[in-house]
């Protein structure tokens, strides 16, 4: 199509240049620019034209283009806004689909642009938007119809505008209701309190009450006793006989007609196919709710504009005016518009659209403008992330009929092609453990082992309670995750089960299981050590790739072969796997196009071999489905612009990511539905609604809602607290509309790391515990007095670990409201009798503190359980404490001092103690060399306690949560 400069309005000239929303209204028939800041608000009067920008992960941009007509808009500017649509598209390249919205019947995408929804507003620019102010808040009726994306209608305010089939919004000064109609889901439900949200936040500055009403409730409560009063009292609500004109219109049979002076002529088909369609000129499908308006890419701009005015006349004939129109440009049709014909050729070659796109970008640059997004933009280059912890656990078995042997770690990352694996690999997560069940399967391996896999592992998933991520993988599609989790993977031919024995001697065929002392070529491939992997492949020449590196053994003889198009990464890569092929032999280095006799030899002499590299699809942009799935058939509707409030804990939903796809999970989903989610994405990969080419053997992942592993969530904003909540999918909106669009619950506390053998580096130094092993030799560090200890006893858990050893991991001392083990705690009445006995106890006689060297039989210090575990004479030393305490009272035996200052004594374990008076810092003669932050450690037992008596009667005077605080101090001193 030729283009120029009189067919570009100037108020276009640098649009759709980066990603976003721009609009402009059409004022004096003319498009002018809309703010940002009034993005989302439509007038009754007006039209508009709305081009959305959207960058692929390529760093292509495509384009959108609606025009939205209000209900009160004139003819002309309708008319006007369908031309510069057109003209739009023009000066964007002529790649742009196009849609025509009239207000009340918007598509589902373009409403998706501006959720939660657009509520009209009355006027328009030809009225000058004369608005009388209110002098009393006015109250409003809307109704609102939709799953995915809600529709709003204002409607009278009167009880004959209420119905059983849908939901309502009353809107009042001070209190907003939604009126649920019985025959209403709960998604829509929940839907159209996101409505209320927006009516709440835009029309009351988030400051109203919200109320629910149920139909058929009748005065049940006082809210539905109020809301019925705004219409004079409850009565009965009619039937709804119709829910919407497009029942009839989409029993319309398809029809074809082409346009040809400015008329739609109809054409005689009996099926149709995409040879129908000249590239000289356009056409109008008719599909009953949907009208397609197909233009060839040698149209002139003339010709367009004209079919485009044949398709709003034809509508009005066949009094249809608000059936949706669709405009497309050859080459770059809808998937909804292809599938409607019986047949479409699998590829099209747009090669003309990228120079009428140059020619475009060419001409605007003359002008001065920035035309950097008319041009084809580069891919930007980014390394792909697993989204994966790969310190995990993993546990691996191999599938033999309806049994599964348990692989050693050494043979872990060791597969056949003929079998088919179990594998299940427990992380850490965000908040807690999470786990990954997946099965793999050889492109060799047998069905009956294939079924036997999923079936033992959904059978693991349902002892997990449905908490863990399950994953089906064959051969050649891998996802990264897999990879970095088994880090060096390694595939032989052949294969061990009995399946597939059986399947070899079925059929006669030899059997090629990798044999150690055989001939076998790998091709080594990955990115690095925590990323590689060794296929093993046909040992001849046509195997080779010149983008790869290869190992060839052969008996003794092993070679390393490097292809011209390799790095030192990949040789690197190749001599890590040959330490786990053949770890204990030499390899001879082999380079392209410098091989030996003897390794061509080996391969049966030299043949061609391609150069590219080998790689599965990659990741596309994501599209989200919510489907059904019943007797067998799988009915899906895309959710555009999707978030994570689209998924609705009732439903089942898919995402496509191409490579990958992902079936998300509710947790009110039946049973049977949830054992029907793999076959739900293997029947989507059969249809490939998007018709994309998807491979039936592409990986699927089941996810299950609240346990949503990082590389599912990383394709929307995630917030984990709203998956974590309760009820079904109105309830949860409910609550959070009540408590202002915040979770009510609160973020479940992060787990305990854990430490996973073989998979992860040193602990953290706050991970490790140390082994406090008790010997009488060993020097007692001064932490705790005896009499200190007497004290913190009455408060300290008799079975908790020895707080003089470091603590194994650090914790919040204070979590939220509840006091540190409070659930651990002794009630009140018994620690306050703990502790006056232990005050009301007779003094023991003064022991005698030996020497180590001369000690005979000393009583030792009571252990901790820690001491106790790491001691190995613990239990033999505790029992002979016991027998010699149950034995009759020994001769008080002589006191032995050593090196005591003046004025020092020491206490039972041989510690300095002090009076008082000289550990007081008033003191005359205070004590010198100690740590005079600990004084109270340096007293005697009997002064310890008759101190304490003091005070101990203010210490229950205390409120309970400064007590609580003292004791924590007690047990952490």
């Amino acid at each position: 199509m030729a283009v120029s400069m009189r067919d570009l309005d100037p108020a276009f000239q640098g649009a759709g240049q980066k990603a976003g929303i721009e609009i402009w209204r059409i004022e004096k028939l003319s498009p002018v620019a809309f703010p940002k800041s009034s993005h989302g608000k439509f007038y009754t009067g007006d039209s508009y034209i709305i081009l959305k920008t959207s960058a692929s992960k390529s760093g292509a941009l495509r384009h959108d283009i609606h025009y939205w007509l209000g209900a009160d808009t004139s003819q002309d500017e309708a008319g006007a806004a369908a031309i510069k649509t057109i003209e739009l598209d023009a000066a964007l390249g002529g790649r742009a689909v196009q849609y025509r919205e009239v207000q009340g019947h918007e598509t589902e995408k373009f409403l998706s642009y501006f959720k939660p929804c657009i509520i009209p507003l009355k006027g328009g620019i030809a009225s000058g938007f004369k608005h009388v102010e209110e002098e009393e808040y006015k109250n409003c009726l809307y109704i609102c119809q939709g799953k995915h994306v809600v529709h709003v209608k204002e409607v009278p305010f009167a009880r004959s505008s209420l119905n059983h089939d849908d939901i309502f919004i009353l809107d009042t000064k001070s209190k907003i209701f939604q009126f649920n109609g019985s025959n209403s889901s709960i998604q829509e439900r929940a839907k159209a309190l996101e409505v209320v949200q927006y009516i709440k936040d835009t029309y009351h500055d988030g400051k109203c009450d919200v109320a629910a009403i149920e139909d058929g409730k009748l005065m049940a409560d006082a809210e539905t006793g109020e809301f019925w009063g705004f219409f004079g009292g409850f009565a009965p609500l009619p039937r709804k006989t119709t829910r919407d004109e497009a029942k009839n219109i989409d029993t319309v049979p398809t029809r074809l007609y082409r346009v040809q002076k400015g008329q739609a002529e109809p054409v005689e088909i009996e099926s149709l196919t995409r040879e129908l369609l000249d590239t000289n000129g356009c056409y109008i499908v008719d599909c009953g709710i949907e009208v397609f308006v197909w233009m060839g890419r040698n149209t002139s701009l003339d010709e367009r504009k004209t079919a485009s005015g044949a398709a709003d006349e034809l509508l009005l004939g066949l009094d249809r005016p608000k059936c949706h129109v669709v405009r497309v440009i050859e080459g770059f049709e809808t998937v909804m518009f292809r599938s409607k014909f019986d047949s479409w050729p699998q590829s099209t070659n747009v090669a003309v659209t990228e120079d009428g796109r140059g020619k475009v970008a060419a001409l605007l640059k003359r002008q001065g403008l920035n035309v950097r997004g008319l041009m084809k933009a580069a891919p930007p280059k980014e390394e792909p992330q697993p989204y994966i912890d790969c310190t995990g656990n993993l546990q691996v078995w191999r599938v033999n009929g309806q049994q599964k042997t348990l692989l050693q770690a050494s043979d872990q990352s060791k597969f056949y092609s003929g079998d088919c694996y179990i594998f299940q690999y427990s992380y850490p997560g965000e908040d807690k453990e999470e786990h990954l069940i997946g099965t793999w399967f050889g492109r060799q391996s047998v069905e009956e082992d294939r079924v036997s896999a999923i079936s033992q592992a959904g059978k693991i998933i349902e002892l997990l309670k449905f908490s863990a991520t399950q994953a089906r993988i064959y051969e050649g599609y891998e996802p990264l995750q897999f990879f970095v989790i088994f880090q060096s993977f390694i595939v032989f031919k052949g294969g061990l089960s009995e399946g597939y024995k059986k399947h070899l001697a079925d059929k006669e065929i030899g059997d090629d299981t990798y044999k150690e002392d055989g001939i076998a070529l790998f091709r080594v491939q990955g990115t690095g050590p925590d990323n590689m992997q060794s296929i093993q492949v046909e040992p001849v020449a046509s195997s080779l790739n010149s983008s790869y590196c290869y190992i060839l053994h052969s008996g003794s003889s092993v070679f390393t072969w490097t292809g011209n198009l390799t790095n030192s990464e990949d040789q690197e890569l190749v001599e890590r796997q040959l330490d786990l092929i053949k770890p204990d032999m030499q390899s001879k280095l082999q380079k392209e196009g410098a091989e030996s006799e003897q390794f061509w030899e080996i391969l049966g002499g030299k043949s061609e071999y391609p150069s590219e590299k080998i790689g599965r699809d990659a990741e596309s942009d994501p599209h989200l489905f919510s489907c059904t799935f019943s007797k067998g058939e799988l009915k899906v509707t895309e959710i555009y612009n999707f978030n994570q409030d689209d998924l609705m804990t009732e439903d089942v939903f898919i995402l496509d990511c191409h490579s990958d796809i992902y079936i998300w999970v509710g947790q009110q989903v039946e049973y049977k539905n949830k054992m029907q989610a793999l076959a739900i994405g293997e029947k989507f990969l059969e249809y490939d609604f998007l018709m994309e080419k998807l491979s039936h053997q592409a990986p699927i992942y089941i996810v299950m809602e609240g346990s949503e592993p990082l590389f599912f969530t990383r394709h929307f904003s995630w917030d984990s607290t709203k998956s974590a909540m309760h009820g079904n999918s109105f309830q949860r909106k409910l609550t959070l509309v009540k408590n202002g669009g915040a979770p009510p619950i609160d973020k479940p506390k992060r787990r305990t790391p854990v430490s996973y053998g073989g998979r992860s580096a040193a602990p953290e130094k706050s991970q490790r515990s140390r082994s406090v092993s008790f010997s009488p030799d060993r020097v007692r560090v001064r932490g705790r007095s005896p009499a200190f200890n007497a004290l913190a006893a009455t408060f300290e858990n008799p079975n908790a670990r020895n707080l003089s050893t470091p603590p194994p991991m650090v914790r919040k001392l204070y979590p939220k409201s509840v006091t540190p083990d409070s659930a651990k705690l002794a009630p009140r009445s018994a620690a306050i009798a703990a502790l006056t006995a232990s005050f009301n106890k007779p003094l023991p006689a003064k022991e005698v503190i030996i020497p180590p060297s001369i000690k005979g039989s000393p009583e030792e210090p009571k252990l901790s359980t820690e001491a106790m575990i790491s001691s190995p004479q613990g239990d033999s030393k505790e029992t002979s404490v016991n027998n010699v305490t149950d034995e009759a009272p020994k001769p008080k035996p002589e006191t032995i001092q050593e090196d005591v200052k003046e004025g020092e004594t020491e206490d039972e374990e041989g510690l300095p103690i002090y009076p008082y008076d000289r550990l007081k810092t008033t003191a005359t003669d205070p004590v010198t060399e100690i740590d005079v932050t600990k004084r109270e450690t340096y007293l005697s037992l009997e002064e310890f306690r008759e101190k304490f008596g003091m005070v101990k009667e203010a210490f229950y005077k205390l409120p309970k949560w400064k007590q609580n605080k003292v004791k924590m101090a007690l047990q952490l001193f």
